[in-house]
Order: structure tokens, then sequence, then C-alpha cells
């Protein structure tokens, strides 16, 4: 597949293997992965990295072998709302970062085009969510709020 805004092609990843049982190694039960994930949550981050710092610090290659839920649902059990998914949040916080660089910088074409197709592709997944109910129906890509809901 193309890139969105380019004319480039990605490179494909690696897979991984099909197993449905956690691996031999793995020492921790499933109640103490969960205690893990809600510990990282709680210590500020977010699901992606939660799983990244259970695979490489704890021998865990995936939270869904051991416990046989995902990182959200496990958070979701817990009582925890994420209001954002992860990487509509990560544009957001992206498309602020160059907003405020381009108030400094008024002149700089360059990245005002970056802000175009940053905030293109929040438009584009924004309504992706709309349409499978983790974002309101009414719900409107808005700067100047979300500066004040990202940050919190």
């Amino acid at each position: 597949m193309a890139r969105i805004h380019a004319r480039r092609r990605g490179k494909s990843g690696s897979k991984r293997i099909y197993r449905d049982s956690p691996p031999e190694w793995v020492d921790m039960s499933p109640e103490e992965v969960e205690k893990k994930v809600l510990e990282l949550y709680n210590e500020g981050y977010e699901p992606s990295m939660i799983g990244m710092i259970l695979r490489d610090r704890y021998g865990i290659p995936s939270v869904k072998q051991v416990t046989g839920k995902k990182i959200q649902k496990i958070l979701k059990e817990h009582g925890v709302e994420i209001k954002y998914p992860e990487d509509l949040k990560a544009l957001i916080k992206k498309a602020l970062k160059l907003r405020a660089h381009l108030e400094v910088h008024r002149k700089d074409k360059h990245n005002r085009r970056g802000l175009q197709l940053i905030e293109a592709k929040i438009w584009r997944l924004s309504s992706y969510y709309k349409e499978k109910g983790v974002l309101p129906a009414d719900w409107k890509y808005n700067p100047d709020r979300l500066k004040i809901e990202i940050s919190k």
C-alpha cells in the first residue's frame, strides 16, 4: 500500500507467530500481568507503551496471549476511561505542537503544509471513530479546546 500523502510505499513488517497459549518462559500469571498493566498506566504510560515495556522488561511477548484480553480491555474492566484513541491523540498533540511553532514562525510555509496534512489525517480518523462509536457523533476537531483537554 502507498502512503497517504506521498507517492512512496512502505516496507513490510515482521509478523507474529500464531500462538493461542502463552510461551513457556513467561513466569507471570494473568492476574500479575493485569496488575502490572494497571500499575504502568497509573505511571502515565499509554497502552502501546505498556505493551512495549512488558515485552522488553518482563519478557511478555503479548498481553493477549497471557491474559486472553487486550490492554485496552483490561483497562476498561478496571474502570479506566480512555477519552481519545491513542493514534488520534498522538496526531492531535503533533498538530498542537506545530500550531505553536507556526505562531512564532508565521512564514514557515513547509510546516504550514505539514499542519494541513496532519489535520487531514485527524479529520479522516475522527470520522472513522465517529462511525465506530468511539467518539461522539457531534465531536469536532477544535484545536483551542483540545489544547486544554489533551494537556490534562
